[in-house]
């Protein structure tokens, strides 16, 4: 069953975000601090409570994988058509339930959601070297809209 995360799903929550880092830091050891999480406990449970960034649990009983959502809106930009888009922050399937769906459950539920509340499209971004998680999102429909480049000037 997915459903909007709570309070008590933190702790599960905080696990999944440390295995999303140590995928980021392997690819990007320069960038990705090892062994932590791109929120606190604290930091999480605020975000629980943004309407404007749901974030989703897929619970069989035990939370099994998440999607971190964020939804944008452009109103009256000069260059820029009025548009409203969910972005997935994150998406992330425990490393023991891969293979399982739940992945795409996740990602159907939250294309869903984006059109129940009037999205015109969803947008994501998956580093360089994240094979697995590019050609889950090609299958799942999604194109590439943009890219960003970069040029480093110390190896790492």
């Amino acid at each position: 069953m997915i459903r909007k995360a709570t309070k008590n799903d933190i702790g599960r929550i905080m696990a999944l975000l440390h295995q999303v880092d140590m995928v980021h830091h392997e690819i990007r050891p320069d960038l990705f601090k090892p062994d932590t999480s791109k929120y606190d406990e604290q930091e999480l449970e605020a975000l629980l409570g943004d309407e404007s960034k749901p974030v989703f649990v897929y619970d069989d009983g035990e939370v099994r994988g998440h999607a971190f959502c964020q939804i944008t809106e452009v109103r009256d930009h000069r260059l820029l058509q009025d548009v409203k888009t969910l972005y997935i922050d994150d998406i992330c399937v425990d490393e023991k339930a891969r293979g399982k769906h739940v992945g795409k459950a996740l990602y159907e539920f939250v294309r869903s959601y984006a059109q129940s509340v009037g999205c015109h499209n969803i947008t994501l971004n998956v580093w360089e070297g994240n094979a697995p998680a590019l050609s889950f999102y090609r299958n799942m429909g999604m194109r590439v809209q943009k890219t960003t480049m970069e040029i480093i000037f110390r190896e790492y």
